[in-house]
Order: C-alpha cells, then structure tokens, then sequence
C-alpha cells in the first residue's frame, strides 16, 4: 500500500482536449532515502539485495525453486502478480523457472550486460553473455533474467529469484 499511495501522489493526470498528458515528478532525494529505508526494514537482507541491488540468490537455495503447489507467484516488494504455477517447470538451473509471465506488461525486460563488466572485446566475441534482465513492470524491482531455452509454447525460461517473489497457495473450495 505504501508503494502505491506513493505512486498515485508522484504520478497526475491532466486531460486536455480528448489528449491525456501525463505528468510524472520524480522522486527527492529525500523522498527516495525514506523510500529506500522503508524497504529496507520491511524486506529480508537478501531480498533487499536482489531486489533493489540486482542481486542473485546463490543456485538452489531459493524457497520455490521445488515448490509444484498450485497458485500465484507476486513481487515481494509491490505485491503485483506476475507468475502462476501453471507456467513453472523444473530446468534443473536452481532458481524457479517459468515458460510465461501472467501478462507481458506485468515485466520490463532489459538488456544486461554487468555478468562481463566494460570487457567489450568479450561481448564481441561471445553475443551470446548478453542477458535479458526481467523487472516487475510496477516497482522496477530485480527479478531474475529471461532465456530463449525454454520449453514448448513460448521457448522462454524465466528463471527468477526466490527471494523476488511471494507465493500465495491456491485454495480449493471443499
């Protein structure tokens, strides 16, 4: 909730004839600081550092990585739906790995090159050590990173950190 109060009073929309212009302040300083210590004390050391710091969790330590009970995987920091377990399968890589997102704007998918550092010379000869870092959509937060190694429909293999989600237990009705 206090993600959102503070997006909704960071974010103003104005329309203006049958145009909508959307006016975005940043964050102060400050504001920033207080964002970053509410974080802090509210997350875990090791989601803090995955989430906000583009950390990884060490391979196979992950709360979900065996987890095949039913139901939503959420960002541990805005709280935004982003998996089901319907799209988890075992790729055997030590993080929960995922064939689809719920919708592909729950995500941001960028270019990631920090696994080589400014060593140009080795991502021209090896294209292949460029990663696609996945964001939530909502928060920024650090994820995980996308493959194209995935299995049947989509190809793709998100494999997401344990420590960047929550999982919410699907109930049946008895």
């Amino acid at each position: 909730m206090y993600f959102h109060n503070r997006l909704l009073n960071l974010t103003k929309i104005a329309r203006f004839s049958n145009k909508i212009n959307i006016i975005v302040r940043t964050m102060s300083q400050d504001e920033s600081v207080d964002y970053k210590a509410d974080l802090k004390k509210r997350l875990s050391p090791i989601q803090y550092h995955v989430t906000q710091e583009k950390g990884t969790e060490r391979a196979f330590t992950g709360k979900y990585n065996k987890t095949t009970e039913a139901g939503l995987y959420t960002c541990v920091v805005c709280n935004e739906a982003l998996f089901t377990s319907e799209t988890k399968f075992d790729s055997g890589c030590g993080w929960p790995a995922f064939n689809d997102v719920i919708d592909q704007k729950k995500v941001k998918l960028t270019s990631d090159t920090s696994n080589v550092g400014a060593n140009l010379l080795l991502l021209i000869t090896n294209p292949g050590m460029i990663r696609t870092e996945v964001q939530c959509g909502k928060c920024d937060a650090h994820l995980g990173h996308v493959f194209k190694d995935g299995p049947p429909p989509t190809g793709r293999r998100f494999c997401i950190n344990s420590a960047s989600m929550n999982f919410h237990p699907l109930k049946l009705d008895k």
